[in-house]
């Protein structure tokens, strides 16, 4: 489904009665067929075309499983939502928000993070999605939960994605070369809507968190305290002295999370079906790595369109 949580993947709602997969899998027929009639466009794949849908652009298993999201998903005030496009670096705040929420209830023996890859839980408050802000089910808004959304340069965003692509098991054809994915990026055909409109709208800041994935990755830790702060677990003073959260930031680096033995196999997510082996979500976690796959020219097209949408939000200072 199109909003996993955090610590389970595989239940798109959290009712007392679970709603299983089955569920799904009742309504995915209808889905189909009200898909079929919006407008469809090649996409990066000969085979997998990209449909239009409230203002964006997706692919059809994306798109199903947000029309269900849509249509079932009922969100509480006490939940909490990490939102981002992807490959702009998502596993890190869920593993940071995951660790701040629970870091009185594991120790390093107990820790699914370092272990496993689902934890089911029916009280779960945590949660994650690549929807863009204004597709995401009506009770997500109007319950007035808190999200934090992590932005990244679109550059290094881009490449992250066509690579990551590369890795999909996929029966749709090959997929197209950089420079055809990056002209169809940059004109807004992307499988989860355009990046460059794929942000959460800035009207309400006392629920929404904006982190930018390279002031994280410069210097995590007073990050990592704000978003504590903003999610209502807070670190203490002793908390601070006896060095928790730089302990937290280290448990949820790059290189740790990439050489856990969870993360490096070639096998299947275990939570639920995936078209990329575990070791697929993992390359470089670098800022900047663009330069060795752009070229001056197209760094400046994507360059100037941010700067035509964003100009004066602060989202083009990528390392400050």
């Amino acid at each position: 489904m199109e909003i996993e949580t955090v610590t389970d993947t595989t239940v798109p709602n959290h009712d007392e009665t679970e709603i299983e997969s089955t569920e799904f899998e009742k309504n995915q027929k209808r889905y189909q067929d009200l898909i079929s009639t919006f407008p469809h466009v090649k996409g990066w794949r000969f085979k997998d075309p990209f449909i239009r849908y409230g203002g964006h652009w997706w692919i059809q298993t994306i798109l199903e499983g947000s029309l269900y999201a849509q249509e079932f998903f009922q969100a509480r005030p006490s939940d909490f939502f990490i939102c981002s496009y992807l490959k702009t670096g998502t596993t890190w705040p869920k593993s940071l928000t995951f660790l701040i929420a629970n870091r009185s209830r594991f120790d390093d023996s107990t820790n699914p993070l370092l272990k496993l890859d689902s934890l089911k839980e029916k009280g779960n408050t945590l949660f994650s999605t690549h929807m863009p802000y204004n597709s995401l089910p009506d009770s997500v808004v109007k319950s007035g939960c808190k999200m934090v959304y992590i932005w990244r340069d679109p550059k290094d965003t881009f490449i992250s994605l066509w690579l990551f692509f590369q890795k999909k098991r996929s029966d749709s054809g090959p997929l197209d070369s950089l420079e055809e994915c990056f002209d169809m990026f940059c004109k807004g055909f992307s499988g989860y809507g355009p990046y460059l409109d794929h942000k959460a709208h800035q009207e309400n800041p006392d629920n929404i968190l904006f982190l930018k994935y390279e002031t994280l990755s410069a210097d995590p830790l007073p990050h990592v305290k704000r978003l504590a702060e903003f999610m209502g677990y807070g670190f203490t003073d002793e908390e601070e002295k006896n060095g928790v959260v730089e302990k937290i930031v280290n448990l949820c680096s790059f290189e740790t999370l990439k050489n856990l033995e969870v993360n490096k196999s070639d096998k299947e997510r275990e939570d639920h079906p995936s078209p990329f082996t575990k070791s697929a979500y993992f390359r470089k976690g670098k800022t900047g790595d663009w330069v060795n796959y752009l070229t001056p020219d197209m760094a400046a097209r994507i360059d100037g369109i941010m700067e035509e949408k964003f100009k004066g939000t602060g989202l083009l200072e990528y390392g400050k």
